[in-house]
């Protein structure tokens, strides 16, 4: 990673669970999001009454947080809203998913929208930042603030 104070950027790589493109807002949390229960699929909006996101909309942002939380039904909520255009972006995770993973997989398979879910070190990107998800020369992921 590194970071500029004068430019305030962030650059850094990472590895594609799901190779893709997105930009969008950075909506960031501390506590594990679950898609099964916690987002309403038709809207994109966080309905898990526990989560400290309740009421944000996940859709066109860039999701990022340390993982996701089970249930394995999350793969299927995961791929039906990037079908519906209500998912995020792109998502960004500290550590690897293999749920979510199989729900962007199985979207892209289904539906042929693609979704790019990276896992990278997330320190230092904050709700609001606008992030940039790319392929690197080297076929790594490239998380950017834009």
């Amino acid at each position: 990673m590194t970071r500029s104070a004068e430019t305030d950027r962030i650059e850094r790589t990472g590895i594609f669970q799901l190779a893709g493109e997105a930009q969008g807002s950075a909506l960031v949390f501390s506590h594990a999001l679950s898609f099964w229960g916690g987002i309403d699929v038709e809207t994109g909006e966080i309905i898990d009454h526990s989560h400290s996101g309740l009421g944000q909309n996940v859709a066109g942002k860039i999701l990022v947080m340390a993982s996701g939380r089970g249930s394995s039904s999350s793969s299927s909520i995961l791929a039906e809203a990037i079908r519906r255009g209500t998912a995020p972006a792109g998502i960004i995770l500290e550590r690897p998913d293999p749920i979510l993973a199989v729900g962007a997989i199985v979207a892209e398979f289904l539906y042929d929208v693609s979704m790019p879910l990276v896992v990278c070190d997330v320190s230092g990107i904050v709700s609001g930042d606008r992030i940039a998800i790319s392929m690197a020369d080297d076929a790594q992921a490239m998380v950017s603030k834009i």
